[in-house]
C-alpha cells in the first residue's frame, strides 16, 4: 500500500465519481481504476459500490475515509517538516485557524515571530472549528486560534484578543444617523451573518448578542467570508456584523461601520493548545500572543485608524 493508493482513494470518495477524480488528480480513468482494484485486493476489503449510474461508499469505505483524512495530513507535514529543516528552520510551528476572519492581532504576532525567532517557521492552515479541535487532539496542529472557547478536555483555550463589534451598514442608510446604534434599531432591517459550520465560533458569539433583543433577527443570507457579506451590504440587501478590526482592511467597499449601542458588545479569539507537552517554542508563542492587546481603537504596534467609521 502506497501513498498513491491513499491519493487516489480519497479523490474517488469524495467526488464519488470515477470521472471527475481522474481528472482532479490530472490521471486517465483506467489507472485510476486499476489503483482502487489494487487497493481493494490489498486491503481484503470492497470499497466502492460502482453501477452504470452512481458510484458509492461501502461501509468498509466509510471506515477506510475516516482514517485517510488523518494519515495524508501526517504524512504532508512530515514532508513539510523535513524540508523546513533542510532549508535551515530549526523547529515548525503549525497554527489552526477557524471562524473565516482573520484574528485582530495575528499579523503583528506574527511579525514579532519573524523577528524574534527567525529559526522558527510558522505555518498556517485554514478550515472549520471541527476540523481544528480533532487536529489539535491528532497533534496535526500545535496551536489553534477561534471564536469558540469551548472545547472540553484535552485542550486548553485562552482567551486571548477582544475585537469591538461593528455594525456594517451601506453607505447613506437611515441608520447613520446613530452614532452608536440601538440593536432593536438594527433588527429592523435582514441580516446577512456568518456561516454557522465555516464561521461556527462567530456565530455563536454574534447569536448571543442577538438574543439580548427580545425581537427575532431576519437572517437574509449566511456567507462563509467577510467579502461575501461587505459585497451584500455594500448593494444594499442586509445588514452585517464583524468585528472592528475586520472593517480596517475592508477599504472603500461601499460601506460604514458603527458600534452598537448600550452594552459593549465584543468578540473574543480564543488561543487554544494541548494541556501537556508544550515545546518551548510553542510556549513562547503563546506568551506572545497574551502580550498582544487590541481595545478597538488602537492596533498593535500603536497604529491608531479611527474604527468607528470606514
Amino acid at each position: 500500500m502506497e501513498i498513491r493508493h491513499f491519493r487516489c482513494f480519497l479523490a474517488v470518495a469524495e467526488e464519488l465519481h470515477f470521472a471527475r477524480a481522474a481528472e482532479r488528480l490530472h490521471i486517465e480513468q483506467s489507472p485510476l481504476s486499476r489503483t482502487i482494484k489494487e487497493l481493494e485486493e490489498d486491503l481484503g476489503a470492497q470499497l466502492f459500490v460502482r453501477t452504470t449510474r452512481s458510484t458509492r461508499l461501502t461501509r468498509a469505505g466509510h471506515e477506510f475515509l475516516r482514517h485517510v483524512r488523518r494519515i495524508l495530513p501526517m504524512v504532508q507535514q512530515a514532508r513539510d517538516c523535513t524540508l523546513a529543516i533542510a532549508n535551515g528552520y530549526q523547529r515548525q510551528l503549525r497554527v489552526a485557524l477557524s471562524d473565516a476572519l482573520p484574528p485582530p492581532c495575528l499579523p503583528a504576532l506574527l511579525a514579532r515571530c519573524r523577528e524574534q525567532e527567525p529559526e522558527v517557521e510558522v505555518r498556517m492552515f485554514e478550515m472549520p472549528f471541527s476540523e481544528q479541535f480533532r487536529g489539535l487532539h491528532d497533534d496535526l496542529y500545535d496551536v489553534g486560534f477561534n471564536q469558540v472557547g469551548s472545547v472540553g478536555d484535552g485542550l486548553v483555550a485562552r482567551p486571548v484578543w477582544h475585537d469591538p463589534l461593528r455594525v456594517v451598514v451601506p453607505e447613506r442608510h437611515p441608520l447613520l444617523t446613530h452614532r452608536h446604534v440601538p440593536l432593536d434599531e438594527v433588527l429592523r432591517y435582514p441580516l446577512v451573518l456568518g456561516h454557522p459550520t465555516i464561521c461556527e465560533g462567530f456565530t455563536r458569539q454574534i447569536d448571543r448578542i442577538l438574543r439580548r433583543s427580545d425581537d427575532e433577527p431576519l437572517i437574509l443570507e449566511r456567507v462563509a467570508s467577510f467579502d461575501m457579506m461587505v459585497t451584500l451590504v455594500a448593494a444594499g440587501y442586509a445588514l452585517g456584523l464583524a468585528g472592528a478590526s475586520h472593517m480596517l482592511v475592508c477599504g472603500d467597499r461601499g460601506v460604514v461601520a458603527r458600534p452598537l449601542a448600550g452594552k459593549e458588545a465584543r468578540l473574543t479569539t480564543y488561543l487554544l493548545h494541548r494541556n501537556e507537552d508544550l515545546s518551548e517554542a510553542l510556549e513562547r508563542f503563546i506568551e506572545r500572543a497574551g502580550t498582544l492587546e487590541w481595545s478597538g481603537t488602537d492596533l498593535p504596534e500603536s497604529r491608531q485608524p479611527d474604527t468607528s467609521e470606514v
